[in-house]
């Protein structure tokens, strides 16, 4: 009987944090992706960099909501060569979103009550041809 009380406890904590996204999960779920054009990457190239994005933020950003994400732009995106050639990889891309920050100003090092704009995201395509998050940040 002991045994079963203890699954039923454990089945129900299971039901719980997947209900609410997970412990310290960041919300993502209502984000307006922005369209934006691009010579250099296809709609999908972009998507999948967007998704990545996004996929950080909601494991990492505890107490965040992300509101808007894009592709910087053809031109900006070229400053950030860099960041390839420090990963060893080919192609980069930054992404720009807008996030809120609830009263916990989620891990501590983000200011409570407060909304990002502009943050980047840099990704590079590793060996396997996925995108990869190295940073992030102004």
């Amino acid at each position: 009987m002991k045994k079963l009380v203890v699954l039923f406890f454990v089945v129900v904590s299971i039901f719980a944090l997947s209900a609410c996204g997970g412990v310290g999960a960041g919300d993502a779920k209502n984000v307006k992706i922005i369209p934006s054009d691009s010579e250099i990457y296809t709609d999908e190239e972009i998507a999948d960099a967007v998704d990545v994005a996004i996929d950080y933020f909601e494991k990492e950003f505890e107490g965040c909501t992300l509101t808007e994400i894009t592709y910087i732009g053809d031109e900006k995106n070229v400053g950030f060569q860099e960041f390839a050639d420090r990963n060893n990889a080919e192609d980069v891309i930054v992404l720009l979103s807008s996030f809120d920050v609830d009263s916990s100003g989620g891990d501590g090092s983000l200011n409570s009550n407060y909304t990002y704009k502009n943050w980047n995201w840099i990704l590079v395509r590793n060996a396997n041809g996925q995108w990869e998050h190295v940073d992030h940040g102004y």
